[in-house]
């Protein structure tokens, strides 16, 4: 059994439907929730915890945002900056690249990686874009992938992508699976998760334990 993190997947599932992904798992800080809206979804302490903001201000966060049907996920803040600079027109990989340099690693306890992904389905030409990045205290890397895979990435241990069979068909499915199911089963300490699936829109769903 492995402690990886935070992880997050995205890619096509086994219906070949576009998904995102993202759990939160957590030593130091258990007690928090995913909580999904039409739109986007956040991870916030839960009830009674909500002082653990101060001694960690990056425990709270959205970590999923639809902006114009492409998808944004990530264990931290920078959801929104990679959200605002797709909003206004600029490319996947640009935005996914500026905003992982600008922000840099988390400045924690344990030089904590950013990680994110975005994954626009495929338009009227056929065209699908997924992008998976990470920023850590020794590097930083971007990188597309191909449109029938599906990957994983995390905090720790699993910081390049790594492909994975995904077998969940909706966002309940999917947010349920990224906990404790197929290769995620393999890795400790889950407490939330947030999981969306597009199938002629986004749909979006949290699972807590």
């Amino acid at each position: 059994m492995l402690y990886l993190g935070r992880i997050l997947s995205i890619g096509k599932n086994q219906d070949n439907n576009p998904f995102v992904a993202y759990r939160v798992s957590s030593r130091s800080f258990p007690n928090r929730i995913a909580k999904e809206f039409e739109h986007s979804a956040a991870i916030i302490p839960k009830e009674g915890y909500e002082k653990d903001i101060f001694e960690n201000p990056y425990i709270a966060y959205n970590c999923l945002k639809v902006v114009g049907g492409t998808a944004i996920i990530t264990n931290g803040s920078h959801t929104d900056v990679i959200s605002d600079k797709i909003a206004v027109g600029m490319n996947i990989k640009d935005a996914l690249t500026l905003s992982l340099l600008a922000m840099d690693y988390e400045k924690d306890d344990y030089n904590t990686p950013r990680i994110a992904a975005v994954v626009k389905p495929e338009n009227s030409k056929g065209e699908y874009e997924a992008y998976v990045g990470i920023v850590t205290h020794e590097k930083i890397l971007v990188e597309r992938l191909k449109n029938d895979e599906a990957v994983y990435i995390s905090t720790y241990e699993c910081q390049s992508p790594e492909k994975v069979e995904f077998n969940a068909s909706n966002s309940t499915e999917t947010a349920e699976f990224i906990i404790n199911k197929g290769k995620f089963e393999e890795f400790t300490n889950p407490v939330a998760s947030v999981g969306a699936v597009f199938n002629k829109k986004w749909t979006i769903a949290s699972k807590n334990l």
